[in-house]
């Protein structure tokens, strides 16, 4: 029987790649400052209170658009191909950690990254009018793709990551306006 997908999504520089290490119990993913160091896809296996499954590390997605500066810089011109990704992994999960960074508290493309996710998972259940974020979903490319047809959408989390001070804690309230 195949191990549940839990997909790490959110925006670039918010944890993901790390927290991804931190699961699967070693460094496989490159962290760093830079934002879109992690471009593919990642799996490994983790497992979580005896609870195994497969974790997928994505890109970040920088909601970059109408001549906005991007977020990751020295990934300007795969931005589309990072987010088609990140996109095509919700799809495979089972469940989605959507991570946000809790010291720099909702930025405005936490905003449109949470409003992607909106707007996929009404359109997800027939591909023919998946959003153009994901060209390969709607011609059924993409490593391992199951049609949600008539399925359940995963459920998405909200990760607050970066807060571990008692100051911090007192601002969460902010990601759930």
């Amino acid at each position: 029987m195949p191990k549940p997908i839990v997909a790490l999504v959110g925006r670039p520089n918010v944890g993901k790649s790390t927290l991804f290490n931190r699961l699967a119990g070693e460094r496989l993913a490159i962290v760093d400052d830079t934002p879109g160091t992690t471009r593919d896809r990642i799996f490994a296996e983790a497992e979580w209170n005896g609870i195994p499954f497969d974790i997928v590390d994505t890109g970040g997605i920088d909601p970059t658009y109408g001549g906005k500066s991007p977020l990751s810089v020295g990934s300007a011109d795969f931005i589309e191909q990072i987010r088609e990704q990140a996109l095509v992994a919700v799809h495979e999960a089972e469940a989605v950690l959507f991570l946000t960074d809790g010291a720099e508290g909702v930025t405005p493309a936490d905003r449109e990254v949470a409003e992607i996710l909106r707007r996929y998972q009404k359109t997800v259940d027939d591909p023919s009018t998946a959003p153009s974020l994901a060209p390969s979903l709607r011609s059924g490319h993409g490593s391992g793709l199951r049609l949600r047809a008539g399925k359940r959408w995963p459920p998405i989390f909200l990760v607050v990551n970066k807060c571990e001070s008692a100051n911090r804690r007192d601002q969460a309230i902010q990601f759930y306006e």
